[in-house]
C-alpha cells in the first residue's frame, strides 16, 4: 500500500475541532475559535493559536490581516466535504485495507444506526445502482 502524503493525512482530533469551527463561521480569528472551543472544553488560547498556525502551514487554513490590522482572520483553504472525504478514505484504507463493505457491515451490525439511518443507507445504495 502506498503511504499517504503528509499533507493529506488525517487531521488530529484537535485540528478537526478547530476546522469545524472555522467551516461553521466561514472565517474567524484565533479569539473566535478559542471562544467557541471553550464552550465545550478547557483549552489555552496559545494552543489554539499554535494549532491554527500549523493548519495554515499544512494548507488547511489561509490567513489575512483583519481590516483593523489588529488580528489575523483565518478561512478554510479546503472545503469541508473534501477534507472529510479524504479522512474517510484514509480511514478505510488504513483500517479496512481499502474495502468499504467491511465498514458498512460494521456500522450495520454495531447497532448504532437508527431505523431511519438504515433506511437512508438502503436508499443511497439503491440509488447508486
Amino acid at each position: 500500500m502506498t503511504p499517504t502524503p503528509k499533507s493529506a493525512r488525517t487531521l488530529t482530533p484537535q485540528e478537526l475541532a478547530i476546522m469545524k469551527v472555522v467551516w461553521r463561521l466561514g472565517d474567524a480569528t484565533v479569539r473566535d475559535v478559542y471562544e467557541a472551543l471553550r464552550e465545550s472544553r478547557r483549552i489555552a488560547y496559545t494552543t489554539v493559536m499554535t494549532m491554527m498556525n500549523i493548519l495554515e502551514t499544512k494548507g488547511y487554513l489561509k490567513k489575512e490581516k483583519d481590516k483593523d490590522d489588529r488580528a489575523y482572520r483565518y478561512r478554510p483553504a479546503r472545503p469541508e466535504r473534501t477534507v472529510i472525504t479524504s479522512m474517510v478514505r484514509e480511514f478505510v484504507n488504513r483500517v479496512f485495507d481499502g474495502a468499504s463493505q467491511p465498514l458498512l457491515l460494521h456500522l450495520v451490525k454495531d447497532g448504532r444506526l437508527s431505523d431511519k439511518e438504515r433506511d437512508e443507507l438502503l436508499r443511497l445504495i439503491k440509488e447508486a445502482d
